[in-house]
């Protein structure tokens, strides 16, 4: 005695249908943020100008790779050396560093000109590339990849 029950794999249109719609709108919502038809509400640097936030402290550095892997941070000021990254430590620093960087060379800039690192007055810590205009935000992503970025302002403004 067999009691096979016959199943319909398909999925119901009406599921499709759905299904469709939704992937609809967000791609038109992202569509009309991206091509500036909605405000992009989540910009912290419209943010910050918004409310007039300062910045509390800035360090112009460079950043130079070595033979070995590792990443030597400067001070573009006086060029004292402010840390060394050994080959792989800070793997979020160092991403952070790459993505800038590597849009630099993109445009066909070099390493010559510094990277601003700034404790801005509300907390929040950024490293802008004046070169390209581009900024990375560093807070979010975590208390320890803040502090590697937040050790890089020791001994300034202090």
């Amino acid at each position: 005695m067999s009691h096979a029950h016959h199943h319909d794999p398909t999925v119901p249109k009406e599921a499709l249908i759905g299904a469709a719609a939704l992937l609809a709108c967000v791609l038109a919502l992202t569509g009309a943020v991206s091509w500036g038809f909605l405000p992009q509400e989540a910009n912290p640097q419209l943010q910050r100008a918004a409310a007039q936030v300062q910045p509390a402290l800035q360090r112009s550095l460079r950043f130079e790779d070595r033979a070995d892997g590792a990443v030597v941070v400067t001070d573009a000021a006086n060029g004292a050396v402010v840390k060394v990254i050994g080959f792989g430590e800070e793997g979020f620093t160092r991403a952070t560093i790459r993505r800038l960087a590597k849009l630099r060379k993109k445009i066909g800039l070099g390493p010559e000109a510094p990277f601003i690192l700034t404790k801005w007055q509300n907390g929040a810590l950024s490293l802008t590339d004046p070169s390209t205009g581009e900024s990375a935000e560093l807070q979010g992503y975590g208390p320890d990849h803040t502090a590697n970025f937040a050790s890089l302002l020791q001994g300034v403004g202090e």
